[in-house]
Formats: C-alpha cells, sequence, structure tokens
C-alpha cells in the first residue's frame, strides 16, 4: 500500500471508501485500497473463528486457546491503526514524523500478529498445558533476539518510506543526501536500518550457532532460520545496491515475515524444551542459572566469589573495561579539539564522553560475555566477573544492549546521526569481526579487528563537523597502525596464556621472533603515516617536532625488542606505546588550537622584532 502510493486510495474515509460502502474501483488506488480492506475485514472472521474453535478443541489453558486470544486482540489493534492512517492523512506523499512512528508500530504490530498465528498453529500440532517461558541467558538471548528482529522491522518501515517519499538516482546521491545536515529526517534516518540489521545478522548466526546441537526439533528451526537470514541479507544488500525499487522491497518484506516466523518457532521450541527440563529436573540451589557445557565447565575451573556482591555495581563497571575506554575516549576528546581547533563546546563534549564510553563499554560486555570460556583459563582474565559468575550472562547481555542502545540516542542526541552510526559501527565491527569471526581463528585478529579501536577519533571528528575530511581518515590510520605495536608487544608478555586458552596470537602461531618483526613494521608504518598531517600542512611545527621525537624513542623501542627480545624490553615497549599514543593526540589537538596558533604567531613576531 504504502510503495504504490494506494493508502489514500478511498481518500480520508474510513471504513467507507469516498463515503460508500461497496462501489466499483475507479482509479489505480482503489484497485489496491479496495482489495486490502477486504483482506483485512475477512482475516478479522478467520481469526475470530479461530478463536471460537480452540475454545472448542483444546482443553482450558492450553497454549493454542491463548496464543488465539492474542491474536484477536491484536488484529483489532491492526485495523484501528491501519484506520488512523487513513483518517489523520498519514498518507499519501505525507512525510510527518508522526506518518513515520504510526508505520514503525503498524509494522511492529503486524509481526506480533504473525508470531501469534504462528505459536497458534505450533501449540495446537503439539498439545501441551505447559508454561512456555524464557530462563538462563539463552533463553533471555532468544528474547532478546525477538526484540531485536522487530526493531530492525520498525526501522525498515521508516527507511522503506523514505525511499518511497525521496528516491535517488544514483547509490552516491543517496549517501550525499543522507548525510547533509539539511536532509529530512527520513532521509537520515535510512542509515540505521541497515547497520542495525548487520548487527542483528550476526547476533542470529551466533545464537543458532549456539543452540545447534540442543535437540532434532531446535535444530530444523534454526536450519530455517539461517537459511532465511543469508537469503534476507543477500536480498537486503541488493536493494541497497538498486535503491530499493518496489518490486524488491516487497520481496524484503516477504522474507522478513519468513525470519519472524522461523525465528518465533526456534524461540517456542529452545523456551518449551528448557520449561520441560525445569519440570523433570529439580535445580540445585547452588545452581540458580541454566549453563550449557561450555559454560559450566569454566565455572567449575573459576575461583568461586561470595554471592554476597553478585551484580555489584563494581561488577558491571568492570565488564565495561574501563581501563582501556580511557584511552579510547582520550583519542575520541582529541579529535573534537583537533576538529574545532580550540574547544569543541561542554556540553557536546559531555555527550560525546558519555556516549562514547557507553559504545565500547557494551563492546567490551559482549566480548567478556563471549569470550568466558577462555578467560578462564587465562591467569590474566580468570578472576572478570562473567567467569566467576559474579554476574549471569543474562544480565550482562541485557547490560551490554542497553549500554548499545544508549549510547546510539544519546550520541545522536547530542551530537548528530553519522555520530552515533560511527559509534555503533565500531561496537559491531569489535564484537562481529575481531571477538566472534577472528580472535579465534585467525593471527590477523588485532590487525583487521583492531580497526574498531580507531573508529574512536573519526566519532569524535564527526561530533564535530557532521562529517568525515582526509585529516580525520588520517587519525584512523595513526590508531590502526599503532595497534599492532600496542597489542603484540602485550601478547609476548602473556603469551603462555593465550597458548594454554588456545588463542591464536601472533606470538602462539609464528614464534616470538615473527612478532617482533612484524612490530617493527608496523612501527614504521606508524611513523610515517604520522608525519603526513604536517606534509599535508594541516598541522605546524610544535605537532612535528613532538611527532619526530616520540617517533625516535617508538622505533628505537622496537629495534631493541627486535635485536634483544625480552619480557623487559616488551613490557617496556608497551607501556611506551600508551604514552606514545596519548602524547602524539595531545600534541595534535594543541597544534590545532587557534590559541596556541595565535600564542605561536605572536612569539614569531616578538623574536622577529628583537
Amino acid at each position: 500500500m504504502r510503495a504504490t502510493g494506494s493508502g489514500a486510495g478511498c481518500g480520508g474515509h474510513w471504513p467507507t471508501c469516498e463515503g460508500e460502502l461497496i462501489l466499483l474501483p475507479r482509479t489505480r488506488q482503489m484497485w489496491f485500497e479496495l482489495p486490502h480492506r477486504l483482506s483485512s475485514g475477512l482475516l478479522i472472521l478467520l481469526i475470530a473463528v479461530l478463536l471460537v474453535g480452540s475454545r472448542r478443541v483444546f482443553p482450558p489453558g492450553h497454549r493454542a486457546r491463548k496464543a488465539a486470544a492474542a491474536s484477536m486482540g491484536i488484529i483489532v489493534l491492526e485495523a484501528l491503526l491501519g484506520a488512523g492512517l487513513v483518517l489523520f492523512g498519514l498518507v499519501g506523499n505525507n512525510d510527518s514524523v508522526a506518518r513515520a512512528v504510526v508505520i514503525a508500530v503498524h509494522l511492529t504490530n503486524t509481526l506480533l500478529l504473525l508470531g501469534a498465528l504462528t505459536l497458534t498453529a505450533w501449540a495446537g500440532a503439539a498439545p501441551a498445558t505447559g508454561r512456555i517461558r524464557p530462563t538462563g541467558w539463552l533463553g533471555a538471548a532468544y528474547g532478546l533476539a525477538l526484540i531485536g528482529t522487530a526493531v530492525i522491522g520498525a526501522t525498515g518501515a521508516v527507511t522503506a518510506l523514505g525511499d518511497t517519499l525521496f528516491p535517488a538516482s544514483a547509490l552516491s546521491e543517496a549517501v550525499r543526501a543522507d548525510l547533509s545536515p539539511t536532509a529530512h529526517v527520513l532521509m537520515r534516518m535510512r542509515w540505521i536500518h541497515p547497520l542495525l540489521a548487520i548487527a542483528l545478522a550476526g547476533y542470529l548466526v551466533w545464537l543458532v550457532g549456539h543452540t545447534w546441537e540442543r535437540s532434532e526439533r531446535a535444530r530444523r528451526s534454526a536450519g530455517f532460520v539461517l537459511t532465511v537470514l543469508i537469503v534476507q541479507t543477500a536480498v537486503g544488500f541488493i536493494n541497497v545496491l538498486l535503491l530499493a525499487p518496489i518490486a524488491l522491497q516487497v520481496i524484503h518484506l516477504l522474507v522478513a515475515d519468513l525470519l519472524w516466523i522461523g525465528l518465533v518457532l526456534l524461540s517456542a521450541t529452545v523456551w518449551s524444551e528448557q520449561g520441560e527440563t525445569r519440570a523433570n529436573e529439580r535445580p540445585r540451589m547452588s545452581e540458580p542459572y541454566e549453563v550449557d557445557a561450555r559454560s559450566a565447565a569454566v565455572r567449575a575451573e573459576a575461583p568461586r566469589v561470595s554471592t554476597a556482591g553478585r551484580g555489584s555495581i563494581r561488577a558491571y563497571v568492570a565488564v565495561t573495561k574501563p581501563r582501556i575506554i580511557s584511552l579510547l575516549l582520550l583519542t575520541t576528546v582529541a579529535s573534537m579539539f583537533i576538529a574545532a581547533g580550540g574547544w569543541p563546546g561542554g556540553w557536546l563534549l559531555l555527550g560525546v564522553m558519555v556516549g562514547g564510553y557507553m559504545s565500547a563499554g557494551a563492546a567490551n560486555a559482549i566480548n567478556m560475555l563471549l569470550d568466558r570460556d577462555i578467560d578462564g583459563r587465562m591467569a590474566r582474565t580468570r578472576r572478570r566477573p562473567t567467569v566467576t559468575w559474579e554476574l549471569a550472562p543474562r544480565d550482562v547481555l541485557f547490560f551490554a544492549a542497553g549500554l548499545a542502545v544508549g549510547s546510539f540516542v544519546i550520541l545522536w542526541w547530542s551530537a548528530n546521526l553519522l555520530t552515533a552510526a560511527l559509534a555503533m559501527v565500531g561496537l559491531v565491527h569489535y564484537v562481529l569481526v575481531y571477538t566472534i569471526w577472528l580472535k579465534r581463528r585467525s593471527w590477523h585478529n588485532i590487525v583487521i579487528g583492531g580497526a574498531a579501536g580507531a573508529v574512536p577519533p573519526l566519532v569524535g571528528w564527526a561530533a564535530v563537523t557532521g562529517e568525515l575530511q582526509p585529516m580525520a581518515w588520517l587519525l584512523f590510520a595513526i590508531v590502526f597502525l599503532w595497534t599492532p605495536v600496542h597489542f603484540w608487544a602485550l601478547a609476548l608478555l602473556i603469551k603462555e596464556d593465550y597458548a594454554k586458552a588456545g588463542v591464536p596470537m601472533l606470538p602462539v602461531v609464528r614464534g616470538e621472533r615473527a612478532t617482533t618483526v612484524q612490530i617493527g613494521l608496523y612501527a614504521v608504518l606508524t611513523a610515517a603515516v604520522t608525519i603526513v598531517p604536517f606534509l599535508q600542512r594541516e598541522v605546524g611545527l610544535l605537532y612535528f617536532a613532538t611527532a619526530l621525537l616520540l617517533n625516535l624513542v617508538l622505533l628505537g623501542r622496537s629495534m631493541r625488542l627486535f635485536y634483544r627480545p625480552s619480557p623487559q624490553s616488551a613490557r617496556g615497549l608497551f607501556k611506551y606505546s600508551l604514552a606514545y599514543l596519548a602524547l602524539l593526540f595531545l600534541a595534535l589537538a594543541m597544534d590545532r588550537s587557534t590559541l596556541v596558533q595565535q600564542a605561536v604567531a605572536v612569539a614569531s613576531s616578538y623574536l622577529k622584532t628583537s
């Protein structure tokens, strides 16, 4: 209806069409609108029959009766939402935020209706009266997956509305238009859907993989979800490349419905099996959480903690890894000063710092949650709250989700959509590319996955300017090339831990010599790229002199590690790399500051006069 512009096919009348109950279609829009209304009315009658039939066939308390009753309530709300779109004129070329909100709610309600009908069929095929209740972290994870999928569907509806009302002739034109500060809100929101969809796809792949061996019933549903997810990802990618033609939008929505049905069935299967397990096995009081075999083994080896401190604020702060975030925030804030040429503004600075911390904290929390098995085998990490079970996995999962959503909202509100989107890209890259894909598979994990740590300078720059200029990408490159030097120096110190945990870090799979060679190579590349801003006349002599001195020490320590590898040399390089990046960005910020430039100009003038 929206794609063909037929929402106003009957004018502003509802339930009549142009004031008449029955009439022959006179326009193209009527040929869409009238069948839509008739099919909706027929669906209400069919669900009413379903409700009555379920009450006659199934006993009180049966799942099918409850699901059918829910379907009846949802279809009534569906009709009211459709009526509201027509009666309030939220159709046709209306580009108001109100229309976007109602459309998003309308599609979410449609998914709920589809889910309720799916559960009715599922419950009717497997008669049982037990309650379906998610338990343990896996049950909560599927609840989060359903919520996330519904949110993705809502953002997809808003994105499709923007594609319809503001079509573009080329992809590059669409990107420039969407990133423009003056673009309509529906255009600026088109970035949200693909970014969140990529994040959800990675999450579903991980969740399906974790469920694969539970049972044959779960495996069938999981296979269906995985297959449809792959198709949906491909269709979405083609949709973006072809600028969302109407036919492809319809296919995209159809596949989304199939994915939702599969996820509802898989969630119901997992929750039902959990309920059967809890009914047949009385849980021990010392084991309040349901765990899989891998987590149980880790927990058995991990040091025990007192339950008195479970869920403490200290534990929640710990899973965000504040010591690591401090350096990320430093590069973010420094980039804001570099972009602004001085003070970027108090409220903007505060908003970006809070939002940036929440985004990085969410990524770190998910990383701890996914890596709790290997963390339990490493001396450096075996006392993390996720390993000792001071925090339950489901609590960490919900905490991370709250941080991620809160970060996006705060960064968008305090800065702009590009800033929020970049922070989300960094989070998704860290979780999907580094933690899930590369960390346990390749020694290139820190090189490719380390790009997530280079995103904060882009976030800071975008917060001030609303765009990404060449200087911003230079800051990204500096952090990107610096990361292997910094991390591999640490990896040399704890290579035995990584070997014990089975993590293929460079010192473990290639040896100490190859690692020192790679560190030297990346140190040279880092030194080279830090000089580029001076060569491009983006900075002055203050930065150049500082960078030259810092690079000499960096190269010297790297060469010392190469010729005389030892724990002392590796530790010295690791600690210096922290100071190196902080001082380099501080020098950049000072050199680009208008106050410093004015001071240098005054001093130069004074010296010439003298």
